[in-house]
């Protein structure tokens, strides 16, 4: 491997895609479709693995070839979907859709096993679908625990009940609850292959509810990022900001994820927002590009900008626009 082939495989895996774009500019006539490492990766591969949705077009763009292997018979569209597997959804935007669109024919090409990513996809769709079911499941539990306490209290409030020692066979209230949570589990088991028995219910129910906690408090610090972010922006981007004398430093910008890489800062940017929602997602992103084009950013604060900061100011404000403008290009693309 020559040394400039090393440069670009330290790019690619530092995710460097500013240092990566001006090399490759400089050198157009370097082949990227080399190999490094005991599994014989190619960088496109290396792109697929850390996830670097804008490395990896920028590959393409440079002839990278989608068919080449690893030392397992795996291609780059091998390594996208495994990533499918691990991080869902995202994954397949962001790598499988670009691999796919520039080369059908990976969807077929088998590694050495003989598997194919179109095989892999399968089975990816197949688990997102056993997951959903295990949501309905524990969504119906949830109901069947809350009629259960509905119930109970009005059992308990029920005084005089008339004894029958006649008819032992008659179904009181404890068994139907009973009978309720254990076909509840039935269904669970026949579902996912596995799940807690009726009788540790109580365990799960708790795992359940700590589960939920920690999924309330770290929504409520991500909104919380989102509204320091929204009071940033207006404070510094707004109509008079352009007569303050104060210069701004990288730490005064109103960055959405302060120390974060530039994908955790276009998730703050868009939280709240129902991707599902297509028209007004894409609304909110146009807001957001528009609102870190580089061009119009130096228009508003370059003059403002602290001279020993300028450089990393603008060339993060370049990577959050050209993210924007990748997640924009990834829903014209998506085809699912």
């Amino acid at each position: 491997m020559s040394l400039q082939q090393k440069r670009v495989w330290r790019y690619v895996q530092e995710g460097s895609l500013l240092k990566l774009k001006s090399y490759l500019r400089k050198h157009r006539d370097l082949d990227v479709n080399f190999s490094q490492g005991k599994r014989e990766r190619s960088p496109l591969q290396l792109a697929c693995c850390r996830g670097e949705n804008a490395v990896l077009r920028l590959l393409l763009k440079h002839g990278a070839d989608v068919l080449q292997k690893d030392r397992k018979g795996d291609t780059a569209l091998h390594t996208a979907v495994s990533e499918v597997f691990k991080c869902g959804r995202r994954a397949y935007t962001d790598l499988v859709v670009p691999l796919r669109n520039s080369c059908p024919d990976a969807l077929n090409a088998p590694n050495s096993a003989g598997v194919t990513p179109k095989e892999m996809l399968k089975m990816w769709k197949k688990h997102s679908k056993t997951t959903e079911n295990l949501r309905s499941l524990t969504e119906e539990l949830e109901k069947i625990n809350k009629k259960f306490v509905e119930l109970s209290k009005a059992f308990d409030a029920i005084d005089g009940l008339p004894d029958d020692d006649d008819d032992d066979d008659d179904e009181d209230f404890k068994d139907w609850a009973e009978r309720i949570r254990n076909e509840y589990f039935d269904k669970m088991r026949n579902a996912t292959g596995g799940t807690p028995s009726s009788s540790g219910w109580r365990s799960w129910k708790s795992n359940q509810e700590r589960d939920h906690l920690k999924a309330r408090r770290e929504e409520e610090a991500r909104q919380g990022e989102k509204r320091r972010y929204d009071e940033g922006c207006a404070a510094t981007f707004n109509a008079d900001s352009s007569s303050v004398s104060t210069k701004l430093s990288y730490s005064d910008i109103p960055w959405p994820a302060p120390g974060g890489t530039v994908q955790e800062m276009v998730d703050v940017m868009l939280h709240g927002v129902d991707r599902k929602d297509l028209p007004l997602f894409r609304k909110m992103l146009r807001k957001q590009q528009a609102l870190w084009h580089p061009d119009k950013f130096a228009q508003r604060c370059e003059a403002r900008l602290e001279e020993k900061d300028k450089t990393q100011i603008l060339d993060t404000v370049t990577a959050l626009s050209q993210e924007l403008n990748r997640l924009a290009q990834s829903l014209r693309d998506l085809k699912i």
